[in-house]
């Protein structure tokens, strides 16, 4: 049985749908995360799930417990839904120390003294802070701010905690670290994980399942982060996850060639299998190999240092194509003529 579920819930803001009918189903101790434009629905789904906002329509329920219900008009407020809770912004009370930050949370549970210092420790113990207990938060780093926000949400032992854009105040380094004490802490608790992030690294990083979402909270897939990545279901996924080009073709003689530049050369990939109108072809500037002799002939129109990566932008008739290749891989300089294969493409309707 799921250990979340979400049915047919509906938010309107005026005459704004902001969810539509929204379906979902989540297992105990899976990290899901929801992932879309800004303004798509992601962060209302959460707040009807935490209980900051109710639900117009439908119902949802933890386990077998109806806790928001349009049907049974049933509400379950914020402080009895007993879900970890992680924001963007640190959220942490400056005239507090640490440890008084990380006890508010079994304070007003209504715990003893004694559970309150164990808890307390053993939070703190967990996400590193143990030292910084007599510290306040102006002494600490931002990471180390966020820590308190874990630490409190994780005091009470919840089977759910909700995280919504949690590390994006943080340095990118400290994001990186702060996304693997995440997965830790979840292996260790086995709670489940409901995440809204605009960082699709971080969703890759710490997902089993990736929700994309359109506008209106539109689930347009939801997967593995790999299959997502390597099979996305339509062009808007295609477009949402990594770096994407999309390319306008022409058949001709039965080859396909980049639109209006023939005499580039045809294209060595295989033919979509609609027949119709000329679809277009998207394809990963990662995924795109630059020669210098054979290929679609182009030439090389910008050229980027990116660390580890070179980012070429190339053109071909009227039409760029960006290419990543590894900096270690012989350059192109910027105005020479290259080659370009495409091993890997996906056909969308124009």
């Amino acid at each position: 049985m799921a250990h979340v579920i979400l049915k047919e819930i509906t938010k309107r803001f005026g005459n704004v749908v902001a969810v539509d009918k929204l379906n979902l189903e989540i297992e105990r101790g899976e990290c899901i995360s929801f992932l879309g434009p800004s303004g798509c629905g992601k962060t209302t789904t959460l707040r009807m799930l935490a209980g900051f906002e109710d639900l117009d329509e439908g119902e949802i329920l933890v386990g077998d417990r109806v806790i928001s219900s349009s049907f049974k008009k049933y509400y379950l407020p914020p402080e009895k839904r007993d879900f970890g809770m992680v924001f963007q912004a640190f959220a942490v009370w400056p005239h507090l120390s640490v440890f008084d930050n990380v006890a508010f949370a079994l304070q007003i549970r209504g715990l003893s003294r004694a559970e309150i210092e164990e808890k307390t420790n053993q939070a703190l113990t967990y996400t590193g802070l143990l030292d910084a207990r007599d510290s306040y938060p102006n002494e600490l780093s931002g990471g180390q701010k966020q820590r308190i926000a874990l630490a409190r949400s994780i005091s009470f032992n919840p089977t759910v905690m909700l995280l919504d854009e949690p590390l994006s105040n943080l340095d990118p380094k400290m994001r990186e670290i702060m996304r693997f004490e995440i997965k830790e802490l979840q292996k260790l608790f086995n709670f489940t994980i409901i995440y809204v992030t605009h960082d699709q690294a971080e969703a890759m990083a710490l997902s089993n399942r990736i929700v994309i979402m359109d506008m209106g909270a539109q689930v347009q897939q939801d997967d593995t982060p790999v299959n997502v990545y390597l099979n996305p279901a339509n062009k808007f996924v295609f477009s949402f996850i990594g770096l994407s080009n999309f390319l306008n073709v022409e058949f001709e003689g039965g080859r396909i060639y980049l639109a209006g530049v023939q005499e580039a050369g045809p294209l060595s990939v295989n033919a979509p299998s609609s027949s119709g109108s000329c679809p277009t072809m998207a394809c990963r500037p990662g995924e795109i190999e630059m020669v210098p002799e054979g290929g679609v002939r182009g030439i090389v129109h910008h050229r980027t240092l990116l660390g580890d990566i070179i980012d070429y932008r190339v053109k071909v008739g009227a039409q760029e194509v960006r290419v990543q290749r590894c900096v270690r891989k012989p350059l192109f300089e910027e105005g020479q003529a290259c080659g370009l294969v495409f091993p890997r493409v996906h056909w969308y309707a124009s």
